[in-house]
């Protein structure tokens, strides 16, 4: 669909009104309790979760100089046999760690599409305005959609399986800036979540939602990230095509 798409006589779609005119959750407004709460739904919704770093300032509270991925990264190596739906467990860690932000480990009962945040928005009102089944949906810092759908699976054949370090590793967001599946070996930051720079990863829809097929949404998904993809090329382009005044 054209630029127009979500604008009537001028006017901005009532979608785009809702969504950009949404509180943005600020640390305080999440509270011990809530936090808690909103990690409980999580684990109920059947995808396990593990604790991660959290920002000190600017800087990761894992101390390690020059960290990749501050605040976005698990605390232990061992986050994947560690990721648990055990609300006993999650209630041990919240109460322990009140600063902790937490992963959710991805390929076991759910996949994550990440997407540009002006991308995962177009999309989202379309699939929307489609009448199509939308999962859970949040935003991470002020750059990223992730859409929550059911896993993928492991296929009989383990040779047809694609591991996502191939395109989709938390690590690579700034090499990959169009959409990345998160399946089996990945993760990613769970809401509530503070990131430096008092930037947050928020719900847009919550874990009550249930877990679509990913397939259902991958084509207007990919159709949003190739437009956001022509759009940034464009804009290169023109910043290129500038003409800069010939030293004298």
């Amino acid at each position: 669909m054209g630029a127009d798409f979500g604008r009537s006589r001028g006017t901005e779609s009532k979608f785009s009104q809702w969504f950009r005119g949404r509180p943005k959750p600020q640390h305080s407004d999440v509270d011990d309790t809530a936090r808690e709460a909103l990690l409980l739904a999580v684990a109920e919704a059947g995808m396990p979760i593990a604790p991660a770093a959290h920002p000190v300032g600017y800087r990761c509270s894992c101390e390690r100089i020059g960290c990749p991925t501050p605040a976005r990264h698990p605390i232990s190596f061992a986050w994947q046999t560690q990721s648990t739906t055990d609300s006993a467990q999650i209630e041990r860690w919240a109460r322990s760690q009140p600063q902790a932000n937490f992963i959710t480990a991805t390929g076991m009962i759910h996949d994550v599409l990440d997407v540009p945040l002006t991308a995962g928005k177009q999309a989202l009102e379309r699939l929307l305005a489609a009448d199509i089944d939308v999962g859970p949906v949040a935003v991470s810092g002020d750059d990223r959609m992730l859409f929550f759908t059911a896993t993928r699976g492991t296929p009989e054949d383990e040779d047809e399986w694609w591991p996502c370090e191939l395109d989709c590793h938390p690590e690579t967001m700034d090499e990959h800036p169009g959409m990345r599946w998160h399946c089996r070996g990945s993760y990613v930051l769970l809401p509530p979540a503070m990131l430096p720079g008092e930037l947050d990863v928020h719900w847009v829809r919550g874990p009550e939602n249930p877990l679509p097929d990913p397939l259902t949404l991958l084509e207007t998904l990919t159709d949003a990230c190739a437009q956001y993809a022509d759009t940034a090329d464009q804009s290169d382009l023109d910043h290129d095509s500038v003409a800069w005044p010939l030293s004298r």
